[in-house]
């Protein structure tokens, strides 16, 4: 805005400057014609340039003291700010601009009578069916039904039964896209539109039918390459959170080319040159600019940020729901803006308006409508709630409803269309809101016009078949009826190639953003490697130098340092497969764009993982080697690092494979445990290779662990050191190496080396193939039950069913909304009718890093600027603004959901200042982003609401009649058994939940309800169902705000009085808006200046259009000192005034309790959805279960009946191995899957304590309590699979201990897991520190090193470790009484005996035992309920 404002001062001082000067004109005609004579001299130049150069060079402003100079540069080398000043030059008001722009291009091109490549997309008879599973009963993915789903496949596999159906999506359509003319797709949410978007872009999902046919140019979809023909614009915005909007536009800039604006350039180019032509220089400028190839910085990015809006947040980082970044609308167009930047110039739109306001709606269609007509290009968007002057913008409309095509031609033929049907759309009615609502069986009725007829139902297929009847579908057949002329298709109109840059190019591309990336995630690398160097530092200082010797006992300790340094090193890796699994989304979608391949983004992302091994190797060994006391040799140094090094690269290329294949955090976290299990027990040191089963042991030669053990151990005993021969003629080292089974010659070290390097390009190669030939994880396959399987069924069968059925079922059903809101009065249920008053409210942040790098000085940034106004009861105001104006800020900080940042001025509730405590219990809050728990339905969402925020006077019965009423009112009943699942890739549509968030705040009855974007992702006829609700809500006498984007007519006119705002949060109107908007219209129509608003204009845009800041400068005036100058402002501070003090007879908020339920109520409650949720999650908990029953199984056939087979210490060692093996990776698994589930619940568990519904500590304790019955299930299963296999003795006090510490071990590993995550920022944090954490538990658990040869400053390490607690129970209660004579270290001694003085287990201590392995649970858990309720890391 400042540059701007310069830019038109500048203007203004020059304009002066020339009518001073236009009186000597005559004088100084001849210095205009020597500065015309050197242009043309300095062009004469350029065009003399050899073809190569002359498209990378042309004149370019250049600021001098005696004024701006075109001087001769290399459009390439443009830097940052001259891009910028030089697109602001171009584009300075964007509504007129960009149109000149345009068609002075197009004006260049034709010209030369070049001609445009074009593009007309075909389809026809086009269907699409999707197969679904029918089950019986509520389809929900319950563990039984999971369990059942996977037992039923062999058994359709055996008998050839399916019980799979087929339900279509779409049902025969055809049409025609023509290039040159914007086409308008519209219909309600689940109608096929994205579906058909998808189809038409090539974009479908593989598992859908497709039948029809669909061609461009007369070429079918097969003979050319769509993805990089067309660009499809999804309605999901998915993008790398720590990537700034810049960033993001010019990656994707930089890898979908220029297309054929070289070629196209070049043509133009020599024409001119051979015909005398001066183009017009900054068109030139900017051409050429475009039209280079593989540029990191692109013109064209600067003109993308520009005409979408978002230049005033490029270098802000687009962020996620736990980052601080852009607002929900500014990703919205970030979505769109990183598509069309490329050359692209056949887009498929989907629903790109969601989350703007109608005026910024209005430009990017504008600038759409002026690049299709300009460009010849081909655009069909699909919009959701268009306003009329939006609508109007379009030149051909497709009309959808129920998968089929009810109108497809000319926008304006419509409403003659569906006059000719009987139906008339009102005055002041959004003709995009009439052509939706008229095909709605609940709103159809309203528009009958016929007086002669008698009104019954017409239904979606009558319609289409009137359509087919129609002048306008006779011309769409002949149209389709004669094909498409190939010759006439330019040969650069379609993509044969699937990539635009060369290999080398796009690996440097990817190269350049990967590495950017590893920059913006410095602090989990440094996290890293400072818990590496802190692990480094303890584990020197336990296998210290001077408390070892050269003998056979210390080189069993020796040997358990090298064992522990291995896995250190192994797990130091799994960080990546977290990080992998975040980057998966972002990739798979640009890889469907062809942006490059998987080959670039797997090299890149591995190459450049190398120093990080290199480095943590280096460390690690440095600290360690001659501390603890590794032979002294610097050779043997070197060949340490080296191997440790290969085995790092081996660990991190298995986690990126891992996390490839199974594509989910949960998934790839449980199979990537089961692997280090299988790694580790194959490994050749918890059971050596002589002691597994012989049909068992090629297993040993597939585990990388077992390369890394014997590089290692070959290494260090078969130094000089260890080579003392003894009295039985072997060395020292090789006793110590047979007796692990490692007794191998020196060169195996090499073939270690080589097998580890191996491994790594061999995982790596599988990372490559895995991406590039594996699917996204897609959305789930639909499950539905035999009963709506069957309505459905009924429904197609019974389409043209008679017209008195559908006449008595409109009738019933089309409610006048004086019924609507008499059937709702009902509902009303006790509540204190409350206004909410705010006096010059400011709120500043901590300025952004990145603004600060470009100059910003202030380091606090103001974002709400002197915020006076009120909100009363029983009158619906809505709060209004361009996009970042402040609308959800203001929200936020009056309802007390800001998390930081500083909060001046006074704000007061009934007249008495605002206690956030007491307002939680008397407000609701409609997220713009809908926040629920994924597993549970929606009436059960509705019900927990209503059962912890509805008052304990209300009985439970009235509770459930209003939940089913207000399920009622939002028009809910049809999915309410339907499971909420996860945004994009599972369960409800973005309409769907938008709704439910309502319904979760309304049923809450609360005094004042926030309202942030409840029409956001609807259409028409949905946000014209939620205003209606909500007016019924304020005609109970409620203080009700919403912010708002893109209002019909309708939907505006709905409000009473209108907060409108300003960039910078300054309040530029508040007041009425008067019958039919009239007094907001009044007081800007008296602004000098202002133009007037047009008759059936929308209001809500016409106000938003005078008030832009493009108007502000154009009238040399601010709107928001206008308003401080107003008597609507004076208006507002009296208002305000009286409303700041409160009524004599009332007093402040006060309720006995802080919560509206008692503890016990909150627990039940949050039990009762925990539950729901956990019997719901089969990824999480059916893949444990499943995880458990295998390694159980694994663990039992490797140590069969070893469990009394004990003749020597190696085979109690063995056993040793097979409960430490358990207790650690087991436990690993555990602690790993439980942190998504953590992360996704913690997202809720702000929204949910935010509204005051429940005390933290009852979702941590419920959280806690649900955990109980299946780690019961699972310890059961563990000990019946695992003590029989292995051939324990057989005595129940036995049996007992072993399930006893069973269950305790898997409990607070879990524990441990939920209290890592409550304390950790985000999942790859947590992920890192669940890494450090197993390194130390693994390290003091006692198998390594036993307890008491541990230093004694580090054995409190060993007293408070969980494992080593573990252990001791496990081998303690199994052998601590047996009296069995074994051979250890050559002499005989009792099994008790070496228990008590090599481990110091004691079976007498067995009782202390039991206790501690109880506290550890409880106390985890009591940490994971302290840590979840004091840290927040939500960011606001």
């Amino acid at each position: 805005m400042e540059l701007t404002a310069a830019a038109v001062n500048l203007r203004s001082v020059l304009g002066r400057q020339v009518s001073e000067l236009s009186s000597a004109a005559a004088a100084d005609s001849h210095v205009e014609e020597e500065v015309d004579d050197e242009l043309r001299l300095q062009w004469a130049a350029i065009a003399r340039l050899p073809t190569i150069r002359l498209l990378r060079t042309s004149l370019f402003d250049q600021a001098e003291a005696a004024g701006k100079k075109k001087v001769v540069v290399d459009v390439t080398k443009l830097g940052a700010n001259e891009r910028h000043l030089f697109i602001e030059k171009l584009i300075s008001h964007i509504e007129s601009d960009n149109l000149r722009l345009l068609q002075k291009l197009r004006e260049r091109i034709d010209r030369v009578n070049v001609k445009l490549p074009t593009v007309e997309v075909r389809f026809e008879n086009l269907s699409v069916e999707a197969e679904c599973e029918v089950v019986r009963g509520k389809p929900l993915p319950t563990l039984w039904n999971s369990l059942r789903r996977l037992l039923s496949i062999s058994m359709e596999v055996i008998s050839c039964k399916s019980q799979e159906r087929k339900i279509r999506i779409l049902h025969n359509v055809s049409g025609i896209i023509k290039p040159s003319r914007l086409t308008l797709l519209l219909g309600s949410p689940g109608c096929g539109k994205t579906t058909l978007l998808m189809a038409l872009a090539g974009k479908l999902n593989h598992s859908l039918e497709v039948s029809g046919d669909i061609s461009y140019n007369g070429y079918r979809l097969d003979e050319f390459v769509p993805q990089k023909t067309s660009a499809y614009i999804s309605q999901h915005d998915e993008h790398i959170p720590e990537m700034t909007v810049r960033e993001t536009i010019d990656f994707s800039a930089r890898c979908q080319g220029i297309g054929s604006r070289a070629d196209m350039m070049m043509e133009v180019s020599k024409i001119e040159r051979r015909e005398g032509i001066v183009p017009d220089l900054d068109i030139d400028t900017y051409m050429k600019a475009i039209s280079v190839q593989g540029q990191e910085r692109n013109l064209q990015t600067d003109y993308i940020l520009k005409i979408l809006g978002l230049d005033i947040c490029a270098n802000i980082m687009v962020g996620d729901a736990l980052r601080r970044g852009i607002s929900g609308g500014q990703k919205r167009r970030l979505t769109t803006g990183e598509m069309i930047v490329g050359p692209m110039k056949t887009l498929f739109m989907d629903d790109i308006s969601t989350g703007l306001d109608s005026s910024t709606t209005y430009q990017i269609v504008s600038c759409l409508q002026h690049l299709v007509h300009l460009t010849d290009a081909t655009a069909f968007v699909s919009l959701l709630q268009p306003a009329p002057e939006t609508f109007n913008l379009f030149d051909d409309l497709v009309l959808m409803s129920e998968g089929k095509i009810v109108y497809h031609g000319p926008r304006n033929s419509a409403l003659e269309f569906f006059q000719h049907c009987g139906f008339k759309c009102p005055k002041r009615k959004g003709v995009a809101d009439f052509l939706q609502e008229v095909l709605s069986r609940k709103d159809q009725a309203q528009y009958w016009c016929r007086s002669d007829i008698l009104y019954s139902y017409i239904s979606v297929d009558q319609f289409c078949e009137m359509f087919r009847k129609s002048y306008m579908g006779q011309n769409l057949q002949d149209g389709l009826s004669v094909a498409y002329d190939r010759s006439q298709s330019h040969e650069v109109a379609l993509s044969f190639s699937t990539y635009s840059l060369s290999k080398k190019e796009i690996f440097k591309a990817c190269m350049s953003r990967e590495l950017l990336l590893m920059k913006r995630n410095s602090f989990i690398y440094v996290f890293k490697t400072m818990q590496l160097i802190v692990t480094a530092l303890i584990t020197m200082t336990v296998f210290i130098r001077t408390e070892m010797h050269v003998d056979l006992t210390h080189g069993n300790y020796l040997m358990g340092a090298l064992f522990y340094t291995l896995i250190r090193l192994l797990t130091n890796g799994v960080a990546e497969l977290t990080l992998t699994v975040s980057r998966l989304p972002v990739f798979y979608k640009q890889q469907s764009f062809y942006l490059y391949p998987a080959w670039a983004y797997c090299i890149s992302s591995s190459l450049l993982k190398i120093p990080f091994s290199l480095m943590d190797s280096l460390l690690w060994t440095a600290m360690t080697y001659y501390v603890i006391g590794y032979s002294p040799e610097f050779s043997r140094f070197f060949y340490h690092f080296l191997l440790l090094f290969a085995l790092h690269l081996a660990s991190t290329s298995i986690c990126r494979l891992i996390a490839s294949i199974f594509k989910t955090i949960v998934a790839a976290t449980t199979f990537g445990s089961l692997t280090l299990v299988l790694m580790l027990m194959f490994g050749g040191f918890i059971l050596p290779r002589p002691s597994l089963p012989s049909w068992l042991r090629w297993g040993f030669w597939l585990s990388p662990m077992t390369y890394g053990e014997i590089g290692i151990t070959l290494n260090e005993f078969l130094a000089p050191r260890w080579q003392e021969v003894s009295s039985r003629g072997t060395t020292l080292g090789g006793d110590l190496l047979t007796s692990h089974g490692l007794n191998f010659d020196g060169y195996f070290y090499w073939i270690s080396l080589a097998a580890l390097f191996g491994l790594t390009v061999l995982f790596d190669v599988g990372f490559i193939l895995a991406l590039t030939y594996t699917n996204p994880l897609g959305m789930s396959r639909v499950v539905i039950s035999q009963k709506k399987l069957s309505t459905l069924q009924r429904q197609e069968a019974h389409t043209n069913s008679t017209r008195s059925e559908n006449s008595s079922t409109i009738h019933s059903s089309a409610k006048t909304s004086k019924e609507r809101s008499a059937s709702t009065g009902k509902m009303a249920l006790p509540f204190e009718p409350l206004s909410i008053s705010f006096k010059n409210v400011q709120y500043y942040v901590d300025t952004p890093p990145e603004m600060m790098a470009r100059g910003f000085k202030e380091k606090k940034l103001q974002l709400l600027c002197d915020i006076t106004g009120a909100f009363r009861p029983g009158v619906l105001t809505a709060l209004m603004g361009v996009s970042g104006a402040g609308k959800t800020t203001l929200m936020d900080v009056l309802s007390g959901r800001k998390t930081d940042g500083t909060i001046e001025g006074d704000i007061r509730v009934g007249g008495f200042p605002k206690v956030q405590k007491t307002f939680a219990r008397v407000s609701g809050y409609c997220e713009q982003f809908d926040i629920h728990s994924p597993h549970i339905t929606v009436e059960e969402s509705i019900m927990y609401s209503a059962w912890l925020r509805l008052p304990v006077e209300i009985s439970s019965e009235t509770k459930t009649k209003f939940v089913e009423e207000v399920i009622e009112t939002i028009e809910l009943d049809d999915i309410k058994d339907c499971l909420v699942g996860l945004p994009g890739q599972s369960g409800l549509s973005t309409e769907q939940r938008k709704r439910l968030t309502i319904a979760v705040e309304l049923v809450s009855n609360p005094s004042i309800i926030f309202m942030d974007e409840p029409t956001s992702g609807l259409d028409a006829r949905a946000a014209a169902v939620v205003m209606r609700t909500v007016k019924n809500v304020v005609s109970t006498g409620r203080t009700t705000v919403c912010t708002i984007h893109q209002p019909s007519i309708d939907v505006f006119e709905a409000f009473d009085e209108l907060i409108l705002m300003k960039l910078g949060g300054r309040i530029i109107y508040s007041g009425k808006l008067g019958h039919h908007s009239s007094e907001l219209i009044k007081y800007f129509e008296e602004i000098p200046g202002v133009p007037k608003i047009t008759d059936n204009y929308n209001p809500a845009t016409w106000m938003l259009e005078v008030t832009s800041a493009s108007t502000e400068e154009k009238l040399d005036l601010d709107f928001c000192v206008k308003y401080k100058e107003s008597d609507q402002y004076k208006a507002t501070a009296e208002l305000v005034r009286q409303l700041s003090e409160p009524n004599p007879i009332s007093t402040d908020l006060h309720f006995p309790t802080r919560y509206p339920q008692r503890f016990h109520e909150q627990l039940t409650a949050c039990l009762w959805k925990q539950h729901l949720s956990y019997w719901r999650s089969p990824d999480y908990n059916l893949v444990r279960l499943m995880f458990m029953v295998i390694s159980s199984l694994l663990f039992g056939a490797l140590f069969w009946q070893k469990g009394q087979d004990i003749a020597n210490e190696q085979d109690l060692f063995n056993v040793f191995g097979s409960m430490y093996i358990a207790v650690i990776f087991l436990g690993l698994n555990y602690c790993s899957s439980v942190l998504p589930l953590v992360a996704t619940e913690r997202t809720v568990l702000y929204r949910e304590t935010f509204a005051g519904m429940y005390s933290s500590s009852a979702y941590s304790f419920a959280q806690v309590i649900v955990e109980i019955p299946y780690m019961l299930v699972q310890s059961i299963l563990y000990t019946a699979i695992t003590y029989p296999m292995i051939g324990f003795y057989w005595s129940a006090h036995k049996i007992l201990w072993y399930f006893y510490t069973t269950f305790c071990t898997f409990s607070y590993f879990v524990y441990l897991g939920m209290l890592m995550m409550s304390v950790s920022s985000n999942l790859q944090v947590a992920s890192v520190l669940a890494s450090a954490v197993y390194t130390i538990l693994n390290l003091f658990s006692g198998f390594l090193i036993p307890g008491p040869k541990i230093p004694k400053w580090w054995i409190w390490c060993y007293w408070i470790c969980p494992t080593s607690w573990s252990l001791r129970g496990f081998l303690t209660s199994q052998y601590g009484d047996v009296g069995k004579d074994i051979l250890i270290f050559g002499d005989r001694k009792q099994i008790s005996s070496f228990l008590e003085d090599y481990y110091s287990f004691h079976n007498s201590q067995l009782g202390i035992v039991a206790v501690v392995l109880a506290v550890f649970p409880i106390g985890y858990a009591s940490l994971f309920a302290y840590c979840i309720s004091k840290l927040k890391f939500q960011r606001r």
